[in-house]
């Protein structure tokens, strides 16, 4: 079992991860599967990845119900938690593209458990339409209708892929510096038209309750809150390795603040994550 354990652990964790967007709810479905595995008889496990694969997200479907009801009452947007991804693992994120942008994980809230299941199997891990059925128990049509719905739901044609644009540090860099100059003007430049800004407080610190849409008041908000945080005490910015991409984390002290998700279409960004609910944090 520990070899087992070694083997699947991880692949195990980033289903569970990106079922919930939870780093909590994905430790407990995995450990949870794990130790219900240990009195699995020998014979069920000839093919241990696709039965532990069916065991979590059986668990994940499961936790999706509660945390629903619980985002019904949810102050505010609710945003996935970040998650560290260590360097060396970048390179193999293209190659096994097991990860899914923070922004798709946003929009995979739109899905009902059983879309997003498909979702995640299909798009971030690879599995066959065939596998997918047997996981979840449904025949390969109904699968393949399901994915069809999510990518409605998405707003994600058949042809388009589902990899985001990829953006170049040197954009975020330009972005951040303008934000600590309280350069507004040059900020607005970098926002498309349509941008919107999601700020996740949870009702634990100061927050929007509710997107923010117009570019002017998305800078000026932006800018306004950098500040703001910066008369609170020292306040530092870094780049680190966040969900396969590129974060921005804001630390006061020992303290992180804020962690900010940037994606980037056609030259500008048009949507801004900002996470700061401080329980999401702790990870960082």
């Amino acid at each position: 079992m520990e070899e087992m354990y070694d083997q699947y652990r991880a692949l195990l964790f980033k289903l569970a991860y990106q079922m919930t967007g939870s780093i909590a709810d994905a430790e407990d479905a995995v450990q949870d599967v794990f130790f219900k595995a240990c009195d699995i008889h020998p014979e069920k496990l000839k093919e241990p990845k696709a039965y532990l694969c069916k065991m979590v997200t059986n668990r994940c479907l499961d936790l999706q119900k509660s945390a629903r009801r619980k985002r019904e009452v949810y102050v505010g947007p609710w945003l996935p938690e970040p998650i560290r991804t260590p360097e060396e693992d970048l390179q193999e994120k293209f190659v096994r593209r097991d990860l899914l942008s923070y922004a798709m994980l946003v929009l995979l809230e739109r899905l009902t458990p059983t879309e997003r299941a498909v979702f995640v199997l299909r798009e971030a891990l690879g599995f066959d339409y065939p596998e997918i059925a047997e996981l979840l128990g449904k025949r390969e049509t109904n699968c393949r209708m399901l994915m069809s719905r999510a990518r409605s739901k998405l707003g994600i044609s058949e042809e388009e892929p589902i990899a985001a644009e990829a953006v170049e540090l040197d954009w975020v860099s330009r972005f951040l510096t303008s934000l600590e100059q309280g350069n507004v003007d040059h900020v607005l430049s970098l926002l498309s038209e349509d941008v919107i800004l999601f700020t996740d407080g949870g009702g634990k610190v100061v927050a929007a309750t509710s997107p923010i849409q117009t570019r002017d008041q998305v800078a000026l908000i932006l800018a306004g809150a950098l500040h703001g945080l910066k008369s609170q005490g020292s306040l530092h910015s870094e780049f680190a390795p966040l969900n396969g991409e590129t974060g921005i984390v804001l630390r006061s002290g020992d303290k992180t603040v804020a962690v900010i998700f940037l994606q980037h279409r056609r030259g500008k960004f048009d949507r801004i994550y900002v996470v700061r609910n401080p329980d999401k944090l702790t990870r960082v």
